[in-house]
């Protein structure tokens, strides 16, 4: 039932407030169609410019982020709380909440992003559950965990072309994916975002946290423009699905 849900809620941005009304200022083709193949920007200064609607191309890494084979090195009690949330059926996920998602989730799941982006601060606007996120550029060190956060705290910098951002602060009952591998207040997450062309980004994810997994370990993924579309209001509204979701 709820992986249906899930399913359903991300097919949601194929309806848009401006649907097929034309992005101003993007390269095109003779026939005027985005050229998602043209060279990517670059901001008055110089750094890539990363800005506009993105989306994940599929779902695989927002269910399960070793989707693709790649091993995450659990610890024992990691790997009991796992295999519960599996046989579960995925009860108890923040979403049944109305909680939302955190970092790994927002970045995998395919419901678009709108990314704005300033000389010192990015902001990621999300269309699921009308969530944001804050990325700071202006040099200042990750905060003291005083208060944890299902988003964390974030901080980037320019490794020449990349951008790489480093999230601490997390709060320990998110999940990393919709399968539940668990997030802790020790994960560290780093991404490495790379514009390679107009339509295209390169994201690299990578999970460390010495009280669940003995190693580092991550993902490589690619997110599309979302040309010429918008996004839609997407609230979760009070809970409805909450006392259909039973679990095993």
């Amino acid at each position: 039932m709820k992986t249906i849900l899930l399913v359903a809620a991300a097919a949601l941005p194929l309806a848009a407030q401006w649907l097929h009304y034309p992005t101003p200022g993007i390269p095109r083709t003779p026939d005027g169609k985005p050229n998602l193949s043209a060279p990517a920007p670059k901001t008055a200064d110089g750094k890539p410019d990363l800005s506009g609607v993105w989306s994940s191309p599929d779902t695989k890494y927002f269910f399960d982020l070793t989707a693709d084979g790649v091993e995450a090195p659990m610890l024992p009690a990691a790997a009991a709380l796992y295999q519960k949330r599996l046989a579960q059926l995925q009860k108890g996920h923040p979403s049944e909440r109305c909680v939302g998602h955190g970092v790994t989730d927002y970045d995998t799941v395919p419901a678009p992003r709108r990314i704005i982006q300033t000389p010192g601060l990015i902001a990621i606007l999300f269309e699921s559950y009308n969530h944001y996120r804050q990325i700071f550029l202006d040099g200042r060190p990750l905060p003291e965990l005083t208060q944890p956060a299902y988003m964390g705290y974030s901080v980037g910098k320019w490794d020449g072309d990349t951008l790489a951002v480093d999230t601490t602060g997390f709060d320990d009952r998110g999940w990393l994916d919709m399968n539940g591998h668990p997030q802790t207040e020790t994960t560290h997450v780093t991404e490495r975002y790379r514009r390679r062309d107009f339509g295209h980004m390169d994201l690299q994810l990578i999970i460390e946290d010495r009280n669940a997994y003995a190693k580092p370990w991550g993902i490589s993924m690619v997110l599309n423009y979302f040309a010429d579309e918008d996004m839609i209001e997407n609230m979760c509204e009070n809970e409805k699905d909450y006392s259909h979701l039973v679990g095993k």
